[in-house]
């Protein structure tokens, strides 16, 4: 059975078309917003070939697929003849817990987006390193070439988060990123800085017309702003198409949408998105409060379920708000503890069972390039032992890098070859973090697993 075949039996398996309301994915899964999940046939889509595994999760229906992914999405979009984020079908499904609302919308927003915050987030972390050896000069031509590639995406991922949002949102992608702009244009932030540096003449706020604050912030990095006014945006110019004559909407509604949604972005949303930015910040900061190593056993516990579950992308804009308050994150690095984990255990269950070893084998190796989801559903559901020797150990690596302060100062993958990101004071951290990992979880795998233990 060919890719284009398995695609046609899946859209059948979940209830054909009109079943669908909208699809999307992220680094390795396809996601399903589905009017009724009776009609799913989950254990059908699981016996399809390129289907690693299959789930309902937060009232999304999760296939995952791998690193394909990406082709098999086009597939689908070309299969159902439309734009598969669009509804197909005017029918609504009960209405979606804030939970299962806020998974469904970090991991729609920011799936697309991880190959470019990813590849510069790689650089970022090996120009770091590169400094840190004091290999380059932090003043040279070279430095600052090689940092606006790396820092440009970061800078202005306002506009990437716009029409990703827009998408899932199903409003106007330029209007979004005309909002975007409006946070991000230079008067704002040249006074947002004049503020910081407390310059003579600065301000917290301009006023329009005298009477209306808009608050002085510096969005630039910034994720749950744009977010937040992108959502708000929809509303607004669903609003004013509703109330327009006819005649005036091909001028007028974009007029008053860009308006008012800008302003509602400047006044309201934005200030309020900073904020919730900082207070998510800061829980995880209170972690590292009561003890960095706390904070890394209790992040280390969580991950590998959290990636089960489909949840883990809720650690995303946190670790995005880090990089933009504070420079560096700690977060990722044990994200990295978890993928080297979950890999140990994989290449221990390789050892132990004879069967499927081709399977496990690419498996384990997937995990070990930072992409799990095939060691997690295709071997560790089914070896539960594993899976907690895996969850053990990457609580316990992620403690010992937090003790020492591991940090990244770019948005990475995952995976073995991101070390050299991690090049500077805490390299040999890191590398002794991911021994650990690695062979901790293999060994206590081997231990409570044993030769004998079949699937």
């Amino acid at each position: 059975m060919g890719t284009q075949e398995a695609i046609s039996k899946i859209i059948h398996l979940v209830g054909g078309p009109e079943n669908i309301n909208k699809v999307w994915h992220c680094m390795t899964r396809l996601r399903f917003d589905l009017v009724d999940d009776n009609k799913i046939a989950a254990d059908e889509i699981k016996q399809l070939p390129g289907v690693l595994g299959a789930q309902l999760q937060s009232d999304q229906f999760q296939i995952i697929i791998g690193p394909k992914v990406n082709g098999w999405y086009q597939l689908l979009q070309d299969a159902l003849g439309t734009d598969s984020r669009t509804a197909t079908s005017g029918k609504t499904k009960e209405r979606k817990s804030l939970v299962s609302l806020f998974m469904d919308t970090v991991s729609g927003v920011f799936g697309p987006i991880v190959q470019a915050i990813a590849g510069a987030g790689m650089i970022k972390g090996l120009l770091a390193g590169l400094i840190a050896l004091k290999l380059v000069s932090t003043k040279s031509d070279t430095v600052m070439i090689i940092d606006l590639i790396a820092s440009g995406v970061f800078y202005f991922l306002p506009f990437f988060l716009a029409v990703s949002a827009a998408k899932i949102f199903k409003t106007n992608e330029y209007l979004a990123v005309a909002v975007a702009a409006c946070l991000m244009y230079p008067t704002l932030i040249d006074a947002a800085k004049a503020l910081a540096a407390h310059q003579d003449g600065a301000v917290s706020a301009l006023w329009l017309l005298n009477a209306i604050p808009v608050s002085v912030f510096n969005y630039a990095s910034s994720v749950i702003p744009v977010i937040f006014s992108i959502l708000a945006l929809k509303y607004i110019h669903q609003a004013v198409d509703r109330v327009m004559p006819e005649v005036l909407k091909t001028v007028f509604t974009p007029t008053l949408t860009l308006f008012i949604g800008a302003l509602a972005a400047l006044v309201i949303i934005g200030p309020i998105g900073i904020w919730l930015g900082k207070m998510l910040a800061w829980c995880i900061e209170g972690l590292f409060g009561i003890s960095a190593s706390f904070a890394g056993l209790v992040v280390g516990a969580i991950r590998p379920v959290a990636i089960l579950t489909g949840m883990h992308h809720a650690m995303t804009p946190i670790a995005l708000q880090n990089f933009s308050d504070r420079g560096y994150d700690m977060l990722m690095p044990m994200m990295f503890m978890a993928n080297m984990a979950i890999a140990g255990a994989t290449f221990a269950i390789w050892r132990l069972n004879k069967e499927n070893r081709t399977v496990t084998l690419s498996a384990a190796i997937s995990a070990l390039l930072g992409i799990t989801e095939p060691a997690l559903f295709g071997v560790l559901t089914r070896y539960k032992k594993a899976f907690i020797a895996a969850t053990i150990a990457s609580s316990l690596a992620s403690a010992f890098i937090a003790f020492f302060g591991v940090r990244l100062y770019g948005y990475i993958l995952s995976s073995i070859f991101s070390l050299p990101a991690y090049i500077g004071p805490w390299f040999i951290f890191a590398l002794s973090g991911v021994a650990i990992a690695l062979v901790l979880s293999f060994t206590l795998t081997t231990l409570l697993v044993g030769r004998e233990q079949k699937p």
